[in-house]
């Protein structure tokens, strides 16, 4: 389109004027169309162009504005149709897995291609091998996020992965749909077995990479630290080693645990690659906003936003883990600090009604809207095991 500048230098040929402002309307409205928020005349647009417009992502791989899978959405619109709004008792989920009639045939459908997708995806990454080291090294030294590129493990990104279109999108690429059971789908046949299985998170390291600065700090800020409750399987050490594969390597990690334990005990079962940058702090944690114990004050807010930061809230005490997720997710600032969210929510649901019994406090359908709010509020949340 001609600039005003041309434009005025153009006084001697007015139809050249009259031409450049035509043209320069019809693409106006065209740049509109495609680009300005409907007007109330314009809802009445085909459920099906509304849908592809929202699906499109942003050039690099994430969202702005977060795009919940398909049977995300179905799951929170119908929840009364479970009955996860109960309290009173803990309803059931895992018939959305087993049962083709608890649902539709169409989310049935792309319920048992996703959890096809997602043991073919841990197949591939269980023997994925990056060529990377340390990812904050490579950035500083390149100047560039190029390391980043040596992540992608499918020319076409995790939707290569998952045809079936069933990831959600944030603003750090895809992740899982947030589902019930709020753990790996697997307890629905196999519980003993899948309880602790991590493998249905999916994050997309390409994009968590390229949000490294070359004066990030990685910091993880784990509340509910024991490395004794779950045995020889330890679902943080779980995640330390998947961070630590894709050359994410932390600086800190501030491990608050309220039962005591012998710091030699502690240290002799911690790896000794995690000492130099291990914190134990053997006191409970605070709801507080003002406490020195709360992480989320002390710690949490002496970072900035440019760091690379991951919490894990697993406390099994409601009266003090809802405060602090609630903190993060109405505060006006602390949210930005936060590129990865680890919480066990222990609501009434009822494949986990034994193992979390006294602890269970609020509904599924709360649960699954809290994780999505956190979410929308640019906080990539997983429920944590």
């Amino acid at each position: 389109m001609a600039s005003v500048r041309d434009l005025s230098s153009r006084r001697s040929n007015p139809s050249s004027i009259v031409l450049s402002l035509v043209v320069g309307i019809c693409v106006g409205l065209q740049f509109r169309r495609y680009t300005a928020v409907p007007s109330p005349d314009e809802k009445n647009l085909p459920a099906q162009v509304e849908a592809a417009a929202r699906a499109v992502p942003a050039p690099d791989g994430a969202s702005e504005k977060y795009l919940p899978a398909q049977v995300e959405e179905y799951m929170i619109e119908n929840y009364e149709r479970f009955g996860w709004s109960k309290t009173d008792s803990s309803p059931p989920t895992c018939q959305i897995w087993l049962d083709e009639n608890a649902t539709t045939p169409e989310i049935f459908s792309k319920l048992t291609s996703y959890k096809q997708e997602l043991e073919r995806y841990y197949e591939k990454l269980d023997g994925f091998a990056p060529n990377v080291t340390s990812l904050l090294s490579e950035i500083k030294r390149s100047g560039t996020h190029q390391v980043c590129d040596t992540l992608r493990m499918h020319p076409d990104g995790l939707p290569g992965f998952f045809p079936s279109g069933q990831l959600s999108l944030t603003s750090s690429g895809y992740v899982e749909p947030l589902l019930p059971p709020m753990r790996h789908m697997g307890i629905c046949t196999n519980f003993k077995r899948k309880l602790m299985a991590m493998d249905y998170m999916v994050h997309d390291f390409e994009m968590m990479c390229r949000k490294i600065k070359p004066t990030s700090r990685l910091v993880l800020i784990d509340m509910g630290a024991s490395l004794d409750f779950h045995g020889s399987k330890q679902p943080i050490m779980w995640l330390l080693a998947l961070y630590e594969k894709m050359g994410f390597l932390f600086d800190h990690i501030y491990a608050f645990e309220i039962t005591k334990s012998d710091p030699n005990h502690v240290y002799n079962v911690l790896p000794e690659k995690y000492v130099a940058s291990y914190h134990w702090i053997n006191v409970g944690v605070s709801a507080d906003p003002e406490s020195k114990l709360n992480p989320i004050h002390s710690i949490l807010g002496k970072f900035n936003e440019d760091d690379f930061i991951v919490v894990k809230l697993d406390i099994d005490t409601h009266a003090v883990e809802w405060p602090l997720c609630q903190q993060l997710l109405q505060g006006d600032e602390i949210h930005k600090k936060v590129d990865q969210f680890y919480f066990e929510h222990h609501v009434h649901l009822g494949e986990l009604n034994n193992d979390w019994k006294h602890t269970q406090e609020g509904s599924i359908i709360e649960s699954l809207e809290t994780f999505s709010q956190l979410r929308k509020k640019k906080i990539p949340s997983h429920f944590w095991p």
